[in-house]
């Protein structure tokens, strides 16, 4: 029994060494830039296996993925600390090793591809810049506000999906080739989550499953955010992996769409990202632009307020806060911060629009 146990152990250790040595390894790659070419690479390959495969079941399998491995996980770790069999400490251990290993090479290397704001011309961003801008795109929803469908209650309803997911696809293969070489996908792989009655109370709009290649969605978020929240995830799958690089060619996909519903909530996204810059410094202005929205903007702008009133709470702040660590671990700004976007934004539309 004793030698048993002396096995099992050298073998924890074992596979613990094994993870360490994995957190060091894909710490030194990440400032390899022909690992991270190989990395891009190896991506568009699975990006093309996974889509396919997994786009033919109409639920998320990605989601079901995580259950699963959710449910495993906390059973190993339950078996462990009652100590009712040592050797599921080393099952837990070899699974740790499978998931961070596989989560490396499908997604976790991206965050260190050269940033888009290399690819575009220097320029000093000054806050009458992102007035100046505020002010046209306010013009460009009242505009576009105004060719869209509404509900009962007046405020933007989406009514087909699917057909701004067919936009989002034919405009992946449009965008600028010197800010975008990567290739676009004809494969609808827009999943609605299995956790969207969570997802709604945690501040979560979507999120990127790099192991299945799906774009998970909330469908129940108000329409403003749909769209967008799809254009930006469809960005994750390009094989964009920071958050704000993700905004802007959601930015890029949407802002000269022909889908009004896509239009229009790209053009309310920027608008707001451009007022809580602006805020910080100048809130009477930000005041001022906000009562100058247009009846339908201003319900639209409601039902979101009351939206998130009512799904405020514990599970918002504790997200929030996860996700904030989340994106400063892996190079990028907190979840607060919107000015890399907004850097891109008005750069690209100095030099481009």
């Amino acid at each position: 029994m004793a030698i048993n146990n002396t096995k099992i152990l050298s073998k924890k250790r074992f596979w613990a060494g094994v993870l360490l040595a994995q957190f060091l390894l894909f710490y030194l790659f990440s400032k390899i830039d022909f690992i991270i070419r190989l990395a891009e690479s190896f991506f568009e390959k699975q990006k093309a296996i996974h889509q396919s495969l997994f786009s033919k079941f109409n639920f998320s399998v990605g989601d079901v993925f995580y259950v699963l491995l959710a449910v495993l996980l906390i059973y190993l770790i339950l078996r462990t600390v009652l100590k009712r069999g040592q050797r599921n400490g080393v099952r837990l251990l070899i699974i740790l090793n499978i998931i961070y290993f596989s989560y490396q090479i499908f997604w976790g290397l991206l965050y260190f591809q050269d940033p888009i704001s290399e690819k575009l011309p220097d320029y000093e961003i000054k806050l009458d810049d992102a007035k100046a801008l505020s002010l046209i795109y306010l013009e460009k929803c009242k505009r576009t506000r105004a060719q869209v469908q509404e509900d009962r209650n007046g405020v933007f309803k989406v009514y087909d999906k699917n057909l701004v997911v067919e936009e989002i696809l034919r405009n992946q293969k449009q965008l600028p080739q010197f800010l975008n070489p990567k290739a676009g996908s004809d494969v609808d792989s827009f999943k609605s989550s299995l956790f969207k009655d969570i997802m709604s109370y945690t501040g979560i709009y979507g999120y990127y499953n790099p192991f299945t290649a799906e774009a998970q969605y909330n469908p129940k978020l108000p329409s403003t955010h749909l769209p967008f929240t799809l254009a930006h995830e469809s960005a994750h799958q390009l094989g964009y992996a920071r958050e704000q690089e993700a905004n802007f060619i959601g930015y890029l996909i949407g802002v000269n769409s022909r889908n009004m519903d896509l239009k229009y909530s790209t053009e309310y996204f920027v608008l707001k990202s451009l007022l809580n810059l602006i805020v910080e410094q100048d809130e009477k202005f930000v005041k001022a632009v906000i009562a100058r929205y247009s009846p339908g903007m201003k319900r639209d702008r409601l039902y979101e307020i009351m939206f998130r009133y009512r799904h405020s709470g514990v599970l918002d702040s504790f997200f929030g806060f996860t996700n904030n660590i989340f994106l400063k671990t892996n190079q990028q700004e907190g979840s607060i911060t919107y000015s890399y976007f907004n850097d891109l934004l008005i750069r690209y539309e100095k030099e481009h629009q």
